[in-house]
């Protein structure tokens, strides 16, 4: 994102500590998954793409994700 300055006749509004800390966790995780996906493309870039018998078809990753949300929402009568 680019480095904007912030208007002199608009101040910042602080949050709470309780909401910085939340974001602070939030951007940790999302910089892990970043650097996670960031060693997966160096891999692919040191080594090519790996075999299809190696690989999950995203059909079955599709199927096994909609599973995992359909057991975290209870379902609506």
């Amino acid at each position: 994102m680019s480095e904007q300055p912030t208007p002199a006749d608009h101040a910042r509004q602080q949050l709470e500590p309780v909401a910085a800390d939340a974001v602070r966790a939030y951007a940790a995780r999302t910089r892990e998954n970043a650097d996670q996906f960031a060693a997966v493309l160096e891999d692919i870039a040191a080594n090519g793409l790996p075999s299809v018998e190696d690989c999950t078809p995203w059909e079955e990753l599709r199927e096994a994700h909609l599973a995992r949300l359909a057991k975290q929402r209870p379902a609506v009568a």
